[in-house]
């Protein structure tokens, strides 16, 4: 049996292998560098399994320590219960980019290429493309497997301070 570490590798990979298909079936599907709507407009801030907390720890831990202050600040601007949407405080929003992207949550990984149109877990600019048969193939509904594969890895709770190295 696999430790949650490696049952979360194998996610990733089977996520990226379905990235991957895609982009290669539609060159022009929005979900790339440089498009991070969905990272502005978040329910709520990021649910973590433990090992993608883990993961994610170490990955700030690498961070300068400028960047990790600033993160810092952005999660104590949301407060307590922040009200949508919401920023990812991971995001950089001079750059637009996640400094942590390799070590990102599942749910940032599958957003707009797993979707679940009756939850409203997706991706309006994909959703207009359905609309307008640009992307005639897209599948809704597919985002169960990754649910049940990582409620196998531990009770999920939201990204929190207390992912960032001890303030200096």
């Amino acid at each position: 049996m696999d430790s949650p570490s490696e049952t979360l590798a194998h996610l990733d990979t089977d996520i990226e292998a379905r990235v991957v298909a895609i982009r290669a079936a539609h060159p022009d599907w929005p979900c790339a560098r440089g498009c991070d709507g969905c990272c502005h407009r978040l329910a709520t801030l990021p649910e973590l399994t433990p090992p993608e907390a883990e993961r994610l720890r170490a990955a700030i831990a690498m961070l300068p320590a400028t960047e990790i202050a600033a993160i810092r600040a952005r999660l104590a601007a949301l407060g307590p219960a922040p009200s949508p949407p919401v920023t990812c405080p991971l995001l950089d929003p001079a750059s637009g980019a996640c400094p942590v992207y390799a070590a990102r949550p599942v749910a940032c990984r599958s957003y707009g290429f797993y979707v679940e149109r009756d939850k409203g877990l997706y991706c309006t600019e994909i959703k207009n493309r359905v609309a307008s048969g640009v992307y005639d193939d897209v599948i809704w509904g597919n985002h169960e497997a990754i649910d049940t594969t990582l409620g196998r890895l531990g009770k999920p709770r939201p990204l929190g301070p207390d992912l960032l190295p001890p303030d200096e």
